[in-house]
């Protein structure tokens, strides 16, 4: 049975544990460097990016964590997940740590507060019809797409939300808050 971690310090990490339950995965809580073994990929979940990044690096998980990209293995960020991941932040806090694996500019919390949280029918290439109708959460934005990096979705506005470069995934919402589980299902593809 394949195995696919989630990285559990803080954030939505049961959801997303649910969803590869369903699909018939093996899902595994990751939360120490040893923990990675073995995996055929990793999601990092939406949260809190500050405390997400500070956990990993209290407990020794930031280089693990590129190594086990730059392996070629498959990492997904959604939301908090896609600002760990990207290159460069803005807003960012001073000194957030961030795994920097991705040529993308981030925007952290780009539409407001909470209650500015919003859901949108976006279509998706890599997924086919019907449209993705993905859940915005204090959502971040891609500002910046650098080379070797494909865009999946973008709003009606053009603002890139889904992106993809080789063996990396990044989204700005939450597919795992849905009962479509097309995105999981695409992220499984690139860990076969």
């Amino acid at each position: 049975m394949m195995r696919i971690g989630v990285l559990a310090l803080q954030g939505a990490f049961i959801e997303h544990k649910n969803v590869l339950t369903r699909l018939g995965v093996q899902p595994v809580e990751v939360r120490l460097p040893e923990h990675l073994e073995g995996l055929a990929g990793l999601i990092i979940p939406g949260g809190e990016s500050t405390t997400i990044g500070l956990l990993a690096q209290k407990w020794g998980l930031l280089e693990p964590l590129r190594e086990f990209a730059r392996s070629g293995q498959p990492l997904w960020g959604t939301c908090a997940g896609m600002i760990l991941m990207a290159k460069e932040v803005v807003d960012g806090v001073p000194g957030q740590p961030l795994l920097g694996l991705m040529e993308i500019t981030v925007r952290r919390n780009a539409f407001g507060r909470q209650v500015d949280s919003f859901e949108a029918d976006l279509p998706v290439s890599v997924l086919g019809n019907p449209p993705f109708h993905a859940v915005f959460i204090r959502a971040p934005v891609i500002e910046r797409v650098g080379a070797g990096v494909e865009v999946l979705a973008a709003l009606e506005d053009g603002t890139a939300v889904a992106v993809q470069q080789g063996n990396l995934l990044a989204t700005a919402f939450h597919p795992e808050l849905t009962r479509d589980d097309r995105f999981h299902r695409y992220f499984l593809k690139l860990a076969k």
